[in-house]
């Protein structure tokens, strides 16, 4: 019978999000390339590790979902789902009747995009 110790399943779980960290990386620096730049490498791995830290606070563990979420800190700031400037995050995040992790996530996604759809920044072009 095949045995699966912690210390090794604990392995393969960094071996995992190390994996997910290196693909981060490049998304970010592909869709994102003022924020990598001014961030460096170093700064960004350090941001998705905290982005998958939070996310998971939220029962938010999917790579895709995870990754939404991270989109979103480059985008309105690593701390947004805290932000009492824009209460749409924490709402919908804690909105506790939201089970699913990916609807949760999409309705932030989605809240967000309709948060710059009405900001003066964005009318402007």
């Amino acid at each position: 019978m095949l045995q699966i110790r912690k210390k090794q399943m604990d392995e393969l779980s960094r071996a995992c999000t190390k994996e997910f960290e290196d693909r981060m990386v490049v998304h970010i620096a592909k869709f994102f390339p003022k924020h990598y730049e001014a961030l460096g490498e170093e700064k960004t791995r350090t941001l998705i590790n905290y982005g998958i830290e939070r996310a998971k606070t939220y029962g938010i563990v999917a790579e895709r979902d995870v990754c939404k979420y991270i989109d979103l800190m480059v985008g309105f700031g690593p701390d947004y789902d805290r932000d009492p400037k824009k209460p749409w995050a924490g709402k919908t995040l804690n909105d506790q009747t939201i089970k699913d992790p990916s609807v949760k996530i999409n309705a932030v996604y989605d809240a967000g995009l309709e948060h710059l759809r009405q900001s003066p920044e964005f009318a402007r072009g």
